[in-house]
């Protein structure tokens, strides 16, 4: 590998970007994608975006020469606000999709070892835990309290990150309420329209459980549907 080609997926990675290397299987040369350039990156272009969006290295071949395109993502992370039932089914669900999941929480009452054993805790309040967690492309934050006082300064934080979901638990009617607090806040119209709410996929959901699935669809749809299709 050159030195170049090291030092620029060393700096990709300290900046939490995703990224592709491509190595010729023929002669050893290498190339390295961005997701933001894959459009006119000729005829490998199609099989990089397609390695951006399923997380999925293999050989391809073009023009008889393979090659082997290794795509090089950070972490998927999930970050729950709000210890509720919905956050019980949702994180082990998460867990099986290769989320690494941490819930927030001050109320540790509800965050409890009891209520959620073996799951990564953090009790300060939320818009202080995503800072200190740190937001990037391959997080998604999802509020689930239905409080304003945790789940507004959380959104803010979310909004003003380049994560690639935000969901809201509440109504439609919760959901515009929200939307006027917000505005008055100095949020503008662009980032209000990136929170998903009513969280979650439309499929009737009604339980906990269903809730769950439902919200996990929709992150799933988001992480994979958004762009380099």
């Amino acid at each position: 590998m050159k030195a170049s080609t090291l030092k620029t997926l060393i700096q990709a990675k300290g900046q939490g970007q995703a990224v592709v290397l491509v190595t010729s299987l023929e002669n050893h040369s290498q190339l390295v994608f961005f997701p933001e350039a894959t459009e006119t990156d000729g005829p490998l272009g199609g099989a990089v975006r397609d390695g951006f969006r399923t997380d999925r290295s293999r050989v391809v071949e073009f023009e008889g020469k393979r090659h082997f395109i290794q795509v090089i993502n950070q972490p998927l992370k999930l970050l729950i606000i709000g210890a509720v039932h919905i956050a019980q089914t949702l994180i082990p669900m998460a867990q099986s999709c290769g989320y690494v999941v941490t819930l927030i929480d001050p109320r540790r009452a509800f965050a409890s070892n009891d209520r959620f054993p073996g799951v990564a805790v953090r009790t300060e309040w939320p818009d202080k835990a995503l800072t200190a967690l740190g937001l990037n492309s391959r997080t998604a934050v999802v509020t689930l309290t239905h409080d304003p006082k945790f789940d507004e300064p959380a959104l803010i934080e979310a909004m003003d990150s380049d994560v690639f979901y935000i969901g809201a638990l509440g109504s439609r009617r919760t959901h515009l309420a929200r939307c006027e607090r917000l505005r008055e806040a100095g949020v503008s119209e662009e980032k209000l329209e990136r929170i998903q709410a009513p969280i979650g996929l439309d499929i009737g959901a009604t339980s906990p459980a269903e809730i769950a699935v439902s919200i996990m669809g929709e992150i799933t749809s988001a992480l994979r549907m958004r762009v380099n299709r």
